[in-house]
């Protein structure tokens, strides 16, 4: 019988008469160097031990080896970096950067490691907010969503003139039996619908919602919890809430006129919308079928909802016509489930229905005046750069693993999500400290990680220093150099 063997050395093609070998006796190695920075990132901003405070922990501490503390930046620094499941720390608590990054080399106990293993690590996520044996750490939530919006505000010198806070739902798909899943009809999925509210790239809000819910349900709490918090700090401050229609309610508006605070929403078009424009999207045919391009037609009008709606209020119509595009006319010829015909809309004796091309308004709502914000500008300059928004929840969710909630209970995967939101706010931090100069200015998360991050490193572990030998190769060193500067400038 042939005997079966694992190899100390793995052979390849020969290159210039010389054999290629390798293996794995390369000593105290590590892949994550680059996180050093996000070390030095956090001594900048303390964001680690201000997340551990929020925790109360009723472990009996002469018998605690790994802290509070130390398993939040665990988790914290681990998705930074790319590991998303807790199975990775059962490698990752070896790894000689992990223990760097926790300031502890070595566990008291011979059968523990530096820094915690899954096990560990998921009865933190697992805490109740009341004891039980195995699960005696537990979060305090109004804690965890201060911290966010006192992070925000640290982050200026001075305080800012005006700000925009940007609300917004999505998805995060469920593939199990969760804690509060629905099916969303929009999504077409089990899901939940978590909340976020950011300004500019700063992250202030992130709650994890059943699906079973309007958009915009909860956001008047949590803009006034928000704008309470930043007014404390910042008393003059304008403040303008900006989103799409799920967030077009009377109670929200509502809120904003009674506290001084200016919104500004997409708004769901209708009929009687349609009709307050139909002029301009007579014009705007009429320049489309000269010029063969979309032409776009504003109008500023007052606009009241039947019921929904307390009051009047400010509507900007955008009313554009354009030439379908060949994707467009491929997808309009295939078969569809037949609809009802829509009411004609008349110019005069011109009905828009049997002109070439198509319309595409659109509609928002705001309390800001004309003479501030002129109806184009207020659409295209200001309302549009609300999209910016969705590449932050990207960001959050493709790179940093925001919509990993597979954890059974809705409170451990708002846990998660929080532990994806802090690591958003580190890299964000570190991308404005020390990147703002540098050629990753503007750089997505997942861009660092692969570039800063990832660099392989010899680590030597002496009496006086710890030393890790960095890749002498590594393509970045200059961006690596200025941002170290940075932070050692920021964290002094």
């Amino acid at each position: 019988m042939q005997t079966e063997c694992i190899p100390d050395i793995f052979g390849f093609e020969a290159v210039e008469g010389r054999a290629v070998v390798a293996a794995f006796d390369g000593g105290t190695i590590t892949s994550d160097a680059g996180a050093l920075l996000l070390g030095a990132t956090d001594r900048a901003i303390g964001i680690v031990d201000r997340l551990a405070s929020c925790f109360v922990d009723r472990r009996s501490q002469a018998h605690v080896e790994h802290s509070v503390a130390t398993l939040v930046g665990q988790r914290i620094f681990a998705i930074a970096l790319g590991y998303e499941d807790l199975n990775d720390h059962e490698t990752l608590r070896h790894d000689p950067l992990m223990a760097v990054l926790a300031g502890k080399l070595e566990a008291r106990r011979a059968d523990c490691a530096a820094v915690a293993g899954k096990s560990t690590l998921n009865r933190l996520e697992l805490s109740k907010p009341e004891p039980s044996r195995y699960h005696k750490i537990s979060y305090d939530a109004e804690a965890v969503d201060r911290l966010f919006v006192d992070l925000f505000l640290e982050a200026h010198r001075t305080a800012p003139r005006q700000i925009t806070l940007d609300l917004d739902a999505t998805d995060d798909p469920l593939h199990g039996e969760q804690e509060g899943r629905f099916f969303h009809g929009y999504y077409k999925s089990y899901c939940y619908l978590p909340l976020y509210i950011f300004c500019g790239r700063h992250l202030l809000c992130a709650k994890l919602r059943r699906a079973n819910i309007d958009a915009s349900a909860g956001s008047v709490e949590e803009v006034a919890r928000i704008v309470a918090q930043i007014r404390k700090r910042w008393p003059e401050v304008r403040i303008l809430l900006r989103a799409d229609s799920g967030f077009t309610r009377d109670d929200l508006m509502t809120w904003c006129e009674q506290n001084d605070v200016d919104y500004l929403f997409g708004l769901a078009k209708n009929n009687r919308l349609i009709a307050e424009i139909a002029a301009e999207l007579a014009e705007a045919a009429e320049e489309n079928r000269q010029s063969g391009k979309p032409a776009r037609r504003f109008k500023d009008f007052q606009y009241r909802t039947h019921k929904s709606w307390s009051r009047q209020r400010r509507v900007v119509g955008k009313a554009e016509w354009m030439i379908p595009s060949t994707a467009e006319s491929e997808s309009a010829t295939k078969p569809r489930r037949k609809k009802k015909n829509k009411k004609s809309i008349k110019v005069g004796d011109i009905d828009l229905a049997t002109l070439e091309g198509r319309a595409n308004p659109r509609f928002v709502v705001t309390s800001l005046s004309a003479d501030e914000h002129h109806a184009r500008a207020l659409y295209e300059k200001l309302y549009c750069a609300r999209g910016e928004m969705e590449n932050r929840i990207k960001e959050c969710q493709l790179d940093l693993f925001a919509d990993r909630t597979s954890a059974h209970t809705m409170r451990a995967n708002q846990l998660r999500l929080w532990l994806s939101s802090m690591a958003y706010v580190l890299v964000s931090a570190l991308r404005r400290i020390a990147l703002a100069t540098t050629r990753f200015a503007d750089a997505t998360c997942g861009t660092i990680r692969l570039k800063l991050f990832k660099i392989g490193a010899q680590v030597r572990i002496s009496v006086r220093r710890i030393k890790f030998s960095m890749a002498s190769a590594f393509p970045y060193t200059d961006v690596f150099r200025a941002a170290w500067a940075a932070l050692d400038s920021a964290a002094r």
